[in-house]
């Protein structure tokens, strides 16, 4: 096993499950056939939300988008809006994913989020350095920070909805993420990237997203940041609480103490990139994209198929989460799960490679699982 995976005791629910059935996959039981659609039976609480992949976004992945169309009403590019994707290099853009993503809200009067403007990661190698490699002067990134800005947000004015302006800038546990942006800038980068943001689209929603916000020490650094932008007069809309979850983790108590947090700041409150992973995570939950382990039997226990005992503590935690998300729905505007089907879920490579989970409301054929019936049930 790599040393990278912490010692730890396997929580007694996975070493239960592993032994019970491990035959009864859920990709040969018949689930009950949709009779509506998520975004219909929400109507009135939230948008209910999907990221889109490549496959999808090329209209090639036909199976997953019939779910797209049926079920939500709001959509977010997974990969193709993200900097070294669009801006690979200084004087080039590259629009045709984010313009089929854009022209495919459009087409199904999607409400369509933009992500992400600034991220400390998955930034084009160029960006911060000139062309000798050296580090370029705070002047030089603050306006290449701008032309990203304007030059993305522009070109989408009026047609995207919302802008995940700034990505994981906290850290969690000493506040602002030390990264390129705060070395040459400073933690300023954060508010002019709101500021360019709503300069380039005055109409657009601008939006803070991050992960573990139920954490109260990442929270309370959370809330200090609106705090500071607001002060300053700088527009934020709204706080993304990632839901990158795992069984029972985290307490849902902490969960509503932030969306509480959150909607006291007078800011609405969205739960983005929702996803309960049924595997073990080889250290403390997190969604920092930086953490790889090597695969580990230990680490991916369902290769054959998802035993109903998992299977029904998943429909166990997706029920209780929306009934604390239904509790709230007057602060929550958007609830998006961070993928279409279990097939195309980042948690089957992240952070164990070559892992099989099952996180999300769809299985690898496109069927809704149980989770989805009793979130149904609980708006009949």
């Amino acid at each position: 096993m790599n040393t990278k995976i912490r010692n730890q005791k396997l929580p007694m629910l996975f070493l239960l499950a592993g032994l019970i059935g491990l035959t009864a996959c859920n990709q040969s039981q018949k689930q009950p056939a949709s009779t509506a659609a998520l975004k219909t039976a929400y109507e009135g609480k939230f948008y209910m939300g999907a990221a889109l992949n490549t496959r999808q976004i090329e209209g090639t992945d036909t199976s997953s988008l019939a779910v797209v169309k049926e079920h939500f009403n709001s959509i977010v590019a997974e990969n193709c809006m993200k900097n070294e994707v669009i801006h690979p290099q200084q004087n080039k853009y590259n629009f045709d994913l984010s313009d089929k993503f854009v022209a495919f809200g459009e087409q199904n009067n999607m409400f369509i989020i933009g992500h992400t403007l600034v991220w400390h990661s998955q930034v084009a190698p160029w960006f911060f350095v000139d062309n000798e490699g050296n580090k370029v002067t705070r002047d030089t990134l603050i306006n290449r920070l701008k032309d990203h800005i304007y030059t993305i947000v522009g070109r989408y004015k009026g047609r995207v909805n919302g802008w995940d302006v700034v990505n994981e800038a906290l850290d969690d546990r000493d506040g602002i993420r030390k990264s390129p942006w705060t070395e040459i800038i400073g933690d300023e980068f954060i508010e002019l990237a709101f500021q360019f943001a709503h300069e380039a689209d005055p109409a657009a929603e601008l939006y803070y997203n991050d992960y573990n916000l139920y954490d109260p020490r990442k929270r309370a650094e959370c809330v200090k940041l609106v705090q500071n932008l607001k002060q300053k007069g700088i527009k934020i809309d709204a706080v993304g609480e990632q839901g990158h979850y795992g069984l029972g983790t985290p307490d849902l108590k902490d969960v509503e103490a932030s969306i509480v947090a959150f909607s006291e700041l007078g800011v609405k409150v969205m739960i983005t990139e929702l996803d309960i992973s049924v595997l073990p995570f080889p250290g403390n939950l997190s969604a920092d994209v930086a953490l790889s382990y090597q695969n580990d039997p230990s680490y991916n226990l369902y290769t054959a198929g998802l035993p109903d005992s998992v299977q029904n503590l998943l429909t166990q935690n997706y029920t209780d989460l929306f009934k604390l998300f239904i509790k709230h729905s007057d602060a929550i505007t958007r609830v998006t799960f961070w993928g279409v089907n279990d097939g195309n879920s980042w948690k089957n490579n992240w952070p164990v490679r070559g892992r099989t989970d099952y996180p999300l409301l769809f299985d690898r054929n496109n069927q809704p699982k149980p989770a989805f019936v009793e979130i149904m049930n609980l708006v009949k």
